[in-house]
C-alpha cells in the first residue's frame, strides 16, 4: 500500500508527483489490472509467452541502434 506523508509547506503538486511515482515503482496499477479478470491457465501462459517475445523484440531493436 502506497502511502505519503504530505510535509509542511510542501505543495500539493509535489506530494501528488511522490504518491505517482510510489505507485508505479511498486507495481500497483500492473496488479490491480492482473487480478481485475480471471484468465485461464492456458490464457494466462499465452499472455506470458507473448510478453517475453514483446521484451526479446525490443532488446535486439536497443542492440541494433
Amino acid at each position: 500500500m502506497a502511502e505519503i506523508r504530505v510535509q509542511d509547506g510542501e505543495p500539493l503538486e509535489n506530494a501528488l508527483r511522490r504518491f505517482k511515482r510510489k505507485v508505479q515503482t511498486e507495481d500497483i496499477i500492473k496488479e490491480v489490472k492482473r487480478h481485475s479478470f480471471y484468465l485461464k491457465p492456458g490464457e494466462k501462459k499465452r499472455v506470458k509467452e507473448a510478453l517475453a517475445r514483446k521484451r526479446n523484440r525490443k532488446k535486439i531493436r536497443k542492440e541494433q541502434d
